[in-house]
């Protein structure tokens, strides 16, 4: 079980270093764009163009502020005690498969087992949250039972 929330972690500060590695990729791209177009552009096409590539280099900057939240959030995740509720930083076994609360990262495959990694903020993730090992919650008409936290 510790291999298991170790390489899940693993997997989940991988695609976070990977989020902030393209949103500063994109951002730089964006704020360059905007830099060569001001050079050689003229009238209400400068004016339109210029005002897409502002809302690009807002969004990328969102994103890159999110993931580096997310990598935030994650370092301070690592090593967190097994207690006997589930909290942020818990890997959780249920009737319908195994959590890690943590970041929202999706459906992860570590140690050859199908783990989802989801936020204490989201909707389920809140559900889990405070419960102890044979604590049951219906979520989207499916029950789940937690079998074991670690």
């Amino acid at each position: 079980m510790e291999n298991l929330k170790s390489e899940v972690y693993q997997l989940c500060l991988t695609l976070v270093q990977k989020r902030i590695e393209t949103a500063e990729t994109a951002l730089a791209q964006a704020q360059e764009a905007s830099n060569d177009d001001t050079k050689s552009s003229a009238g209400d096409k400068f004016e339109t163009t210029r005002e897409m590539m502002q809302q690009d280099i807002f969004r990328n900057k969102s994103l890159l502020a999110d993931a580096k939240q997310n990598l935030h959030q994650l370092e301070s995740l690592n090593d967190v005690p097994v207690l006997d509720t589930v909290r942020n930083g818990t890997l959780v076994y249920t009737n319908n498969g195994i959590f890690y609360i943590s970041i929202s990262a999706g459906q992860l495959v570590a140690n050859g087992q199908t783990v989802y990694a989801i936020s204490a903020a989201s909707p389920v993730g809140q559900l889990f949250i405070g419960k102890k090992v044979k604590a049951d919650f219906t979520f989207n008409n499916k029950q789940f039972i937690i079998e074991k936290i670690y």
